[in-house]
């Protein structure tokens, strides 16, 4: 407790006093169905504890919510206070990551005995128990069997929502007074989740109405079968998604090691391509892919050789088709990875022009993918205001107005324009790497942080094997046309002034 401050002390000791309020009446006010009360706080006890279980594909994930049927059912089943006491084991129980944890699972214990009161009352408010068919005895099934659909429902639902709000409302405090962070924003996130464990919750309707059945307890129980089901389920799914995560590092990573002075690029093109989708009204399952098609989009650079990518001096023509080779590279790369879908035509196609002379395949305009499109903006975005070794950051004004000069010709003017008002609106706040990062990455890469590289070479004037870049005018590199030897549909990509820089100036035209 002295590791909290005082207003989050007195919050925890006023929940505290608030559940001895709540349960009291149980332990003085006859009659209280003792076995129901001990057979329910026994069972909500053991599925907190099944947490810490070994599942066949991994332990239930924190926060599933997977004592509610049994709260709630007490809460069905059994007087306010009565229900209050069911939630006090589970709640101490419950797995706690962060000291104190005794504070935190006294804390949790009272949390929970003051939602399942508050819920019980609603439940009784709305003549819920004689909706089940009157009060509990401490017999298994119940004379006023079967229930009265579909009117159950009501109270149920009531009741589960209040127990949700209680708990949310609860949380949202503690967060504040513990860390002093305004009310609206400690809410933040937490009546949703909350609310979408209430669906889940009210399978305790379900056992509720089973224990008052002719069939008893053991009906009762079977209910929760489908529910460690439903946990089992979910642990594979995060289990999945944390998989997801980790290969899309490991290839940023690789990819980081292999051209070291773009570190942090990828990240900060995966940030500017979501704002984009974002201000486009792109749905929110496809932003993530827009965010993994940006982190994503030079993974091709793995099969491009180290020494083109570190080279000294400038590239040959034959070097350099190489170099244009890098979107292909990736696009293979990542073709048997299922759950980039949509990301991989962004990877393969963001050096695309809407004019038609991008790369690889030529397209134009629409026959460009909405993904690639949204990434090459983001792409050249942050490569005009990033600071290199070849060059300095450009102001953010300066490098919206070249991507709004270089609209309709290389850039699709919609997604400069949702660029610019997202930016506009919401300011531009990039991804910072830490320089520990960098350390990591030199180092494994072979070299000092900090370490002189290619970049550093000053661009060979164009027409004498010069890699483009994003300088703004022709003696940087901009490529309007092929260079010897290069076939139409394998230009460097950069726009009238190289806005794009789809590879800075001595580093390859990568």
């Amino acid at each position: 407790m002295r590791d909290l401050p005082p207003a989050a002390r007195g919050f925890v000791l006023g929940a505290v006093l608030a559940a001895l309020a709540c349960t009291a009446p149980a332990l003085t006010d006859p009659p209280t169905p003792w076995p129901a009360v001990i057979l329910l706080a026994v069972l909500y006890l053991g599925c907190e504890l099944v947490k810490l279980w070994p599942l066949p594909g991994g332990r239930v994930p924190e926060g599933t919510g997977s004592f509610l049927p049994v709260v709630l059912a007490a809460v069905f089943l059994l007087p306010p206070a009565a229900a209050a006491l069911v939630a006090l084991p589970g709640g101490f129980a419950a797995t706690v990551v962060r000291r104190p944890a005794t504070v935190r699972r006294v804390w949790h214990g009272a949390q929970q005995a003051i939602g399942a009161w508050a819920a019980g009352q609603v439940f009784r408010l709305l003549d819920g128990p004689a909706a089940l068919g009157g009060g509990l005895s401490s017999g298994a099934g119940h004379p006023g069997w079967p229930a009265d659909f579909p009117y159950a429902m009501l109270p149920a639902t009531a009741a589960a929502t209040a127990f949700c709000l209680v708990v949310t409302a609860l949380d949202g405090g503690i967060l504040a007074a513990a860390e002093r962070r305004p009310a609206a924003t400690a809410r933040h996130g937490l009546v949703t989740g909350s609310l979408a464990h209430c669906v889940h919750g009210l399978a305790g309707l379900m056992m509720a109405v089973m224990w008052r059945s002719p069939y008893g307890v053991p009906a009762a129980l079977l209910v929760l079968l489908p529910m460690y089901v439903s946990c089992w389920v979910f642990a594979q799914y995060q289990r999945e998604r944390a998989a997801h995560q980790a290969t899309i590092r490991a290839l940023v990573q690789a990819v980081d090691i292999k051209d070291r002075y773009t570190r942090g690029h990828s990240e900060r093109v995966g940030q500017a391509s979501t704002m984009i989708a974002r201000e486009l009204g792109m749905a929110e399952d496809r932003l993530e892919v827009v965010r993994i098609a940006g982190i994503l989009h030079d993974v091709g650079k793995l099969g491009v050789p180290t020494r083109l990518l570190r080279k000294d001096g400038p590239l040959t023509p034959q070097e350099r088709r190489i170099i244009e080779l890098h979107p292909e590279y990736g696009h293979e790369m990542v073709r048997g990875i299922g759950f980039l879908g949509e990301a991989r035509s962004a990877i393969l196609h963001h050096h695309e022009r809407v004019d038609g002379t991008g790369y690889p395949y030529g397209l134009t305009g629409e026959q460009i993918p909405v993904l690639a499109r949204v990434v090459a903006v983001a792409d050249a975005f942050d490569a005009m205001t990033s600071t290199r070794s070849y060059s300095r950051a450009r102001p953010v004004p300066t490098a919206l107005a070249e991507l709004e000069r270089c609209a309709g010709a290389q850039f699709d003017p919609a997604m400069v324009r949702a660029l610019t008002d997202a930016i506009g609106r919401h300011g531009w706040h990039p991804v910072v790497t830490s320089d520990d990062d960098l350390q990591v990455i030199s180092s494994a890469a072979g070299g000092p942080a900090g370490a002189p590289t290619a970049a550093a070479e000053p661009a060979a004037p164009h027409g004498q094997g010069s890699r483009p870049g994003p300088g703004p005018a022709p003696a940087r590199g901009s490529a309007s046309g092929p260079g010897p030897g290069v076939p139409a549909g394998r230009r460097a990509g950069a726009g009238p002034s190289g806005a794009e820089d789809p590879f800075p100036p001595a580093r390859g035209g990568r």
